[in-house]
């Protein structure tokens, strides 16, 4: 539990992971106690996070409880010792949340996207020690993360964390949101100063799929987590299918590999570096199988209306795009052709 953990002290030296749980949304005095009652059993867990003001994307969904939720986060953080946290949006969340003792904010990742409402977010905090704790946007800009982070160390706070919580896409995925791994691992590289830790419910979407985020996390060096729990989740007013109850939480924490502390922080980088190129590979694998299947598509609209499979000019125009495209990347030219015609000639092939 939190009782007498430090989250600046946390901040500055990063030596243990933290758990930060709780529910999505505050809904009622019952069901934050219940929760925290549970949350407040597992050792690994320091911080109980909650919903107070819920950005939703259509105007008629459950826009969170307000200010009396914030008067069941302290009476939670009173009985059970756990730190409280939760998101704000504009300096009247600010000066609410303080208000009521709120431990630790967030910024959250619509609001990140915005770098005017993050300085009005920084301006309102400016003189306070609270730490907060910047989402990235949904975007995937690792300089507008960085930027919302240096608004925040521009206004004089010097407490500040990052959530990596995935990125919008309208590519198939089983994630709510892309992890894009190679996004945070570049923030932990040009900013090994600040900690990061990963909303694997944002991420996932499933509860499924917490488990394998979750490693994953782990695995590239991020320092913890952020995971929604709820003491019913099936009847959770927002994003019911990625929480889940405390017991599950213990369970899920109960079953992740542990890196050794002891790696080296170069050695972790190259870590962190191959398994990008691993990410990169398997979506150049994706786009591949995407480009055959066109291919055989328009291999049956040749069919169909008797047009030839090969047509010379149209290749050589392709080609000569492509190579001058991949020189002005910096990519050989003639290792760039032989990628290409490879590739034409599979397509070809998949048009008899």
């Amino acid at each position: 539990m939190g009782e007498g953990f430090d989250i600046r002290k946390w901040i500055e030296n990063r030596k243990e992971l933290i758990v930060i749980s709780g529910p999505c949304s505050v809904e009622s005095r019952e069901q934050l106690l219940e929760t925290a009652a549970g949350l407040s059993k597992i050792d690994k867990v320091k911080v109980l996070r909650g919903g107070i003001w819920k950005p939703r994307t259509r105007p008629d969904a459950f826009e969170g409880i307000g200010e009396v939720g914030l008067q069941w986060m302290r009476e939670a953080k009173q009985r059970y010792g756990l730190l409280t946290m939760t998101e704000v949006a504009v300096p009247e969340h600010v000066e609410l949340a303080l208000r009521y003792g709120i431990d630790i904010l967030w910024i959250g990742a619509r609001t990140v996207v915005n770098p005017f409402s993050v300085q009005e977010l920084a301006d309102s905090l400016r003189g306070c020690d609270v730490p907060v704790f910047v989402k990235n946007p949904i975007a995937p800009d690792v300089k507008l993360w960085l930027g919302a982070i240096e608004r925040l160390e521009g206004a004089g706070l010097k407490y500040i964390g990052a959530i990596h919580r995935g990125f919008s896409s309208y590519d198939e995925s089983p994630y709510r949101n892309a992890p894009l791994w190679e996004i945070p691992i570049e923030l932990l590289r040009l900013r090994r100063d600040i900690p990061v830790i990963t909303d694997i419910s944002h991420i996932s979407g499933h509860r499924e799929l917490l488990q394998e985020v979750a490693q994953t996390a782990l695995d590239i060096g991020t320092l913890g987590f952020m995971i929604e729990t709820h003491c019913n989740p099936d009847q959770a007013l927002t994003d019911a299918d990625q929480q889940i109850t405390p017991q599950d939480l213990k369970k899920l924490l109960d079953s992740l590999m542990f890196r050794q502390k002891s790696v080296d922080t170069d050695e972790l980088v190259l870590q962190n570096l191959r398994r990008e190129i691993d990410n990169i590979d398997d979506e150049l694998l994706n786009l591949i199988a995407k480009r055959m299947s066109v291919s055989e598509q328009i291999g049956h609209f040749k069919k169909e209306h008797k047009v030839t499979i090969l047509q010379m000019d149209r290749w050589k125009q392709v080609l000569e795009h492509h190579i001058n495209k991949g020189v002005s990347l910096g990519l050989n030219e003639e290792s760039v052709r032989d990628i290409f015609e490879i590739i034409h000639k599979d397509s070809i092939n998949r048009q008899f």
